[in-house]
């Protein structure tokens, strides 16, 4: 359903395209607020893959939720001029683009938006009829919201936000029926990339170390995560319940929105987290928080060991390019514990 905007709403027909990560789609979330405050448009799309559709359904900023599916059906040149054409009948007047590939820039040019704002640093940046500076040790929040400059600009105070439905919160209260009313740990122990993820055993030593202290945790994560999550819970013990693979990312969402407090990697859990307002402990690993992807709150902490290589690359990589894969192995169980304990404390302090 879309949000009702006043019909007296003048602004342009705004279409924003991020077609990257789940991760990203959230971390533009502040950026849409802020457009749909300084523009007032009559109407606000976003343009992002299949996957992430569902985590825009319903954001009071967003008219319309578009879909590019650029690694399926609207894949290659024959895809990009369909696509192309199908938002050249939207008949938008201004593109915002936090996007920065070249394919997003070429997409929005052959449409014919006829005002196009994207960054310097975009790989199609001469597509561009306005170009914005992306500070690269800023945070991607505020990277996003640099956009605003070439619309005026914007004061207000960023808001990470992801929508939970009623049908996915009921899904999820029914997953969780039977945890005894226990403070609730959420542990998403994946990511896509390999030197990005804590071990197995150090998630499973901290599942039971909060075990141990009256805390219930509950592993999520996609199908492809579903063995990996059952060895972490087979060796934590009765304490864990497993809902890897068996939750879409509405009812994962809303998973997450009934934990006390979320661990887990550089990944989009974390900030689909910060964007319930769940408290965050994150683990670094081939990555680090400098890039600009940390978990974005107050509540919220960072375990990470401190090696020169680190970062070895901007998503980390399949493999350890020194073979050591130190920065996930060094990582302390004991160091994750304390950081979730403390994050614990003072929510249930209020």
């Amino acid at each position: 359903m879309r949000p009702s905007h006043s019909t007296e709403h003048r602004g342009p027909a705004l279409l924003v395209p991020q077609t990257s990560f789940l991760g990203d789609v959230v971390l533009t979330t502040p950026l849409l607020s802020a457009l749909r405050e300084r523009l007032a448009p009559r109407r606000l799309a976003v343009l992002v893959r299949p996957d992430a559709a569902p985590l825009l359904r319903g954001h009071p900023a967003v008219d319309d939720v578009l879909v590019d599916d650029k690694r399926g059906a609207d894949g290659g040149l024959a895809g990009l001029w369909r696509v192309a054409q199908r938002l050249r009948r939207e008949g938008f007047d201004l593109a915002v683009c936090p996007h920065r590939s070249l394919r997003t820039a070429l997409l929005l040019a052959l449409a014919g938006v006829p005002r196009r704002i994207g960054f310097d640093a975009s790989r199609g940046w001469f597509l561009f009829h306005e170009r914005v500076y992306r500070d690269p040790g800023r945070h991607d929040v505020a990277r996003n919201l640099a956009l605003m400059d070439a619309v005026g600009g914007w004061s207000g105070t960023p808001c990470l936000h992801v929508p939970v439905a009623e049908d996915a919160a009921a899904r999820a209260a029914a997953l969780l029926d039977g945890h005894g009313g226990r403070p609730l740990a959420v542990l998403a122990p994946g990511s896509v990339w390999h030197t990005k993820r804590w071990t197995a055993a150090g998630f499973a030593a901290l599942a039971r170390g909060l075990g141990a202290r009256g805390v219930f945790c509950v592993l999520v994560g996609p199908p492809s995560d579903v063995a990996r999550s059952r060895r972490i819970a087979a060796a934590a013990g009765a304490n864990v319940l497993d809902l890897t693979g068996r939750t879409d990312l509405a009812t994962l969402t809303a998973v997450i929105d009934r934990g006390q407090v979320l661990v887990g990697n550089d990944s989009a859990p974390m900030h689909l987290a910060t964007a319930r307002g769940v408290p965050v402990v994150a683990v670094f690993c081939a990555t680090t928080p400098a890039l600009g992807y940390g978990p974005y709150g107050a509540a919220t902490r960072v375990v990470q060991v401190d090696l020169a290589c680190r970062p070895c690359g901007r998503h980390g990589g399949r493999h350890c390019p020194r073979g050591t894969e130190d920065c996930r192995h060094l990582v302390r169980p004991g160091a994750v514990l304390e950081a979730t304990l403390a994050l614990l404390d003072a929510r249930a302090g209020g």
